[in-house]
């Protein structure tokens, strides 16, 4: 039976944290519940102190990550579901926190409620932690007096949200080993591997043919010009993230990715996820349909996306509902549109937009698993054909220099 760490909070408000032996992390929870305690985390024993921040002080994070976000909004729902004043709940979350950044925002926030500021205005203290949407939500939260149901929507808005980008990273990290390995190799062969025979060649005094010739010259030129050819890598890298600063360079290039073929189709159904699901959460709890669209904007990623939500949001001022306008921005896929168009007609908007957030999820995962089960295979194969190239051409020059036949 696997070993679990806890922490939760009593029936008094204390914190308790131990190791209990459970069939499952669920089963743990329920005989937390079942001692009259709220848990706040559990976890296998071997992932405890990964979880907890047990890395040595230099090797710990120095700023408040998306994940830290996501736990605090969490942990902070969970306590005041049962029944901890705000002031009280944040001191728990003070315990609990596992390091030194998570700890000063938590003290600031708490700081500030104790002196009769909002969570929300305690939370827009720090907006380069908490976005704008984030907070607004939790203004909305506390004005209707149900921030624990604000708080516990956003959690799972942030679980969806990360757990797609921890798809795409997990998707591409093999491929990305990959081409590394590639090019490794390929360096490796026509710098170290293919000068051993120039000698071989030279002795025998015969004409080389035409392939070899290619494959020797680049080799040479490698080994001479490596040099030229890292520092014209690392200038362009910097000329290109000079030119993304610039509004109009970051514009271009963000309109190229979502036009780019296979890669265009998935990052605009990225994207339409994080609108959909950032307007619909937000729109769910209260705000007002031009206030959510101005939050949701601003956690868009593309700028192509901004710009044309930024020109959906002035139709929708005037009026003019939201499917027409969002459908002449020509990014938004018909899918999409439609559904929004039903949401409005049926005038249940927020729901429709969440279950576009949920059926393009789904299409990010598949599109991922078919484009990394011909990516991989392809990059083999590619690599394959060029090395066997470059090993052909070499065994034919040696065939040469001695009359064999080939």
């Amino acid at each position: 039976m696997p070993r679990f760490s806890y922490k939760a909070v009593s029936a008094d408000g204390e914190v308790i944290e131990g190791e209990l032996d459970a069939a499952s992390r669920q089963a743990l929870v329920d005989r937390l519940h079942a001692d009259g305690h709220v848990p706040i985390r559990a976890e296998e024993s071997q992932h405890a102190a990964a979880a907890q921040g047990g890395l040595p002080g230099m090797f710990q994070p120095r700023r408040v990550r998306r994940e830290d976000v996501l736990l605090i909004t969490r942990e902070l729902a969970t306590l005041l579901q049962a029944g901890l004043p705000l002031d009280r709940a944040m001191s728990v979350m003070f315990d609990l926190a596992s390091t030194g950044p998570i700890r000063d925002l938590i003290d600031d926030m708490r700081e500030k409620v104790r002196g009769g500021a909002t969570l929300a205005d305690a939370m827009a203290g720090h907006g380069g932690v908490f976005p704008n949407y984030y907070v607004g939500m939790v203004r909305a939260g506390e004005a209707g007096g149900a921030l624990e149901a604000v708080l516990t929507r956003l959690a799972e808005a942030l679980e969806r949200a990360q757990a797609v980008s921890d798809n795409v990273r997990a998707a591409l990290r093999y491929p990305a080993l990959v081409v590394v390995m590639a090019v490794a190799s390929l360096l490796i062969l026509m710098t170290v591997v293919i000068p051993e025979f120039r000698p071989l060649f030279e002795d025998a005094g015969a004409a080389m043919p035409v392939s070899t010739m290619i494959v020797i010259g680049t080799s040479d030129f490698l080994a001479a010009y490596w040099w030229l050819i890292a520092s014209l890598a690392v200038i362009a890298m910097l000329l290109f993230r000079q030119h993304n600063r610039t509004p109009e360079g970051r514009m271009r290039w963000d309109t190229w990715k979502i036009q780019a073929p296979i890669f265009g189709d998935l990052l605009t159904k990225i994207e339409v996820a994080r609108f959909s699901r950032t307007l619909g959460t937000l729109l769910s709890n209260g705000v007002s349909v031009l206030n959510a669209m101005s939050m949701t904007i601003e956690t868009l990623e593309n700028q192509a996306f901004s710009a044309a939500a930024a020109q959906a949001q002035g139709r929708l001022a005037k009026g003019e509902g939201l499917a027409d306008p969002l459908a002449e921005t020509g990014v938004f896929p018909g899918l999409a549109l439609q559904l929004v168009r039903v949401g409005e007609e049926t005038g249940r908007l927020d729901g429709m937009l969440l279950k576009i957030a949920e059926i393009y999820d789904e299409e990010v995962r598949r599109a991922i698993q078919k484009m990394l089960s011909l990516l991989v295979p392809l990059i083999t194969l590619a690599l394959g054909i060029l090395i066997a190239g470059i090993i052909g051409s070499m065994i034919s020059a040696i065939m040469s220099s001695y009359d064999l036949p080939f």
